[in-house]
């Protein structure tokens, strides 16, 4: 790690650091090629990856720190700069003079409806921004929330949360960091959308105004916290006051149910001004699960002995209540409390992605026996990708209708029909580098596509892969590699071709002009023809001399030589 006062990457003077973490340490610094400060962020190497993982996220930190640099708003921090150092990647961002809203809250334990709706507000535009750019934060949380002494707020992080996992596995298998402003949605393992990025901030707000997060912190033990917040049942918040609704909307339980970052926006202001909520907030409230304790209560992990806690499974399938009225924060009616058979189907989700995480991390410390069974396991997983991604591109372009099957949700929103037409503009696609799983749930694979035009396309993707029932579809695609390579030219004489399509039109001059530049025999057919024609010809020179004679075929020349 780097000490005050060195220089990174020729240009970046650290000056103080400004904070730490689980993911890195952040430096005030000076940029010395623009005279300007700046944030500084060293993004630490999580000891759990091996050096292929540790590749990998090293990758994509510096794809998606350049993805976040193209956005530009009042509420956002600026990425300016994504570099190298010592191997690990440095983020140059904007340096805000600010406290973070964790710190905020720690200090004076929550805050006033208005106050957390002017926050959320600015926060939300900024969200609002990022996904009309195609952007998803990920990781929304107090700390991520910047306040400045003018009050005005700003989000940072952009996108790094996935690439390097602020909820990581350690050598041990924990998890390390709180999974608490996670969607249900995420914490059953499926890919992070804009919509996540809405239940995590109404989750921060909740925390911002009650004192604690929807689902607890339970900072003693992550892995049952991410059983709770895989539930997706909220209580009901106490001091939200004319705040109530918006969270409501933002936190259902369904991602499709919730309203969208720009609506939340407009909701908070309207809280923040005292104005009536507008139409599309004040008509997606949804029902609020009962409270079976206090927000911050230490969730308990199921167990089939001894009572049983609001987070506790039945055991052996046995059917039972999780609290006398426990209800879902859905859009179903008051009262209806969740079937065992979803409740269950939450506990298995959450289950399913806490055994990978865990596995992760055990892998670390097994002995030789227990590594091959490991990495058998994991060879399967990986296997069922990559096989996915041989089977969908062989799809293509032929069957592009059935290919169009194979994509999730988020590849889906560009419309069926345009992608029907995109492929129907390819005449045929090869896999030329063999499907490669990488990560927990990507595949990367090189293609090439010929077109009709003759030129060829190489392309090398990294597909992001979801589970959806009982198969694997392609969520998400990265262009890594773009190559074309020109079609042939067509098969004449492209040499004479200029000079032929300029030549003087017919009636202008003799052919022996126009063939000045064929071959020697061609020529002597040509003198032999003249030698045929009368001896007018000489006399017909003048007339000639009325066509351009020399200037045209230099300019030929000139032109065919540019």
């Amino acid at each position: 790690m780097s000490d005050s006062g060195d220089l990174l990457a020729g240009r970046y003077r650290l000056r103080q650091r400004v904070g730490s973490g689980a993911m890195g340490v952040v430096w005030e610094a000076t940029d010395e090629r623009l005279q300007r400060q700046v944030a500084v962020k060293q993004l630490l190497q999580q000891a759990a990856l091996d050096p292929e993982r540790a590749d990998e996220a090293r990758e994509r930190v510096m794809r998606e720190g350049r993805v976040a640099a193209r956005l530009h708003h009042p509420n956002a921090i600026g990425v300016f700069d994504v570099v190298l150092d010592d191997g690990m990647p440095v983020l140059v961002m904007e340096y805000l003079r600010s406290r973070s809203l964790a710190d905020i809250l720690a200090e004076q334990h929550h805050l006033d409806p208005a106050t957390v709706a002017r926050i959320g507000g600015q926060v939300a535009s900024a969200l609002a921004a990022a996904h009309a750019a195609g952007i998803v934060h990920r990781d929304i949380k107090p700390a991520n929330v910047l306040i400045a002494e003018d009050g005005t707020a700003k989000i940072t992080d952009f996108g790094i949360s996935h690439a390097t996992g602020d909820v990581v596995v350690t050598q041990t298998g924990l998890v390390a960091g709180t999974p608490a402003y996670l969607a249900p949605e995420v914490a059953r393992g499926q890919r992070p959308t804009p919509g996540s990025d809405v239940f995590s901030l109404a989750a921060t707000l909740y925390a911002a105004v009650e004192g604690a997060p929807p689902f607890g912190t339970s900072e003693d033990n992550a892995l049952a916290l991410l059983y709770k917040v895989a539930e997706g049942a909220v209580p009901a918040p106490r001091n939200a006051g004319s705040l109530t609704p918006v969270l409501g909307a933002m936190l259902r339980a369904d991602p499709d149910q919730r309203i969208t970052a720009a609506q939340v926006g407009e909701g908070l202001r309207s809280v923040a001004l005292g104005l009536p909520l507008p139409a599309p907030v004040a008509e997606a409230t949804a029902e609020w699960g009962s409270r079976t304790g206090t927000p911050g209560a230490t969730a308990t992990m199921p167990s089939t002995s001894g009572g049983r806690t609001a987070t506790d499974m039945p055991p052996g399938g046995e059917q039972g209540s999780a609290g006398p009225d426990r209800t879902l924060l859905a859009p179903g009616a008051a009262g209806k409390q969740r079937p065992p058979r979803l409740r269950k189907r939450a506990y298995l989700f959450a289950a399913v992605a806490l055994a990978l995480l865990a596995g992760l991390g055990l892998y670390a410390l097994l002995g030789p026996d227990e590594e091959r069974g490991a990495g058998s396991a994991v060879s399967m997983a990986a296997a069922e990708r990559e096989r996915a991604v041989s089977e969908y591109y062989a799809l293509l372009p032929d069957r592009a209708e059935q290919a169009w099957s194979r994509l999730g949700p988020e590849l889906r929103e560009q419309g069926k029909q345009p992608y029907l037409e995109r492929w129907s503009e390819v005449s045929a696609v090869a896999v030329t580098s063999s499907p490669r799983a990488t990560g927990d749930d990507s595949v990367r694979v090189e293609v090439e596509l010929s077109m009709p035009d003759g030129s060829v396309v190489t392309e090398a993707h990294e597909l992001t892969l979801i589970a959806a029932e009982d198969e694997l579809l392609i969520n998400g695609d990265d262009v890594l590699r773009r190559d074309v390579d020109a079609p042939a030219p067509d098969p004449q004489p492209s040499p004479q071709t200029p000079q032929e399509e300029t030549e003087p039109q017919p009636g202008q001059g003799n052919d022996d002009d126009d063939e000045e530049g064929e071959p020697e025999e061609e020529e002597g057919e040509d003198q032999d023809e003249q030698e045929e024609t009368p001896p007018p010809a000489e006399d017909d020179e003048p007339p000639e001399d009325e066509t351009p004679p020399a200037e045209p075929p230099e300019e030929e020349g000139g032109t065919e030589g540019e």
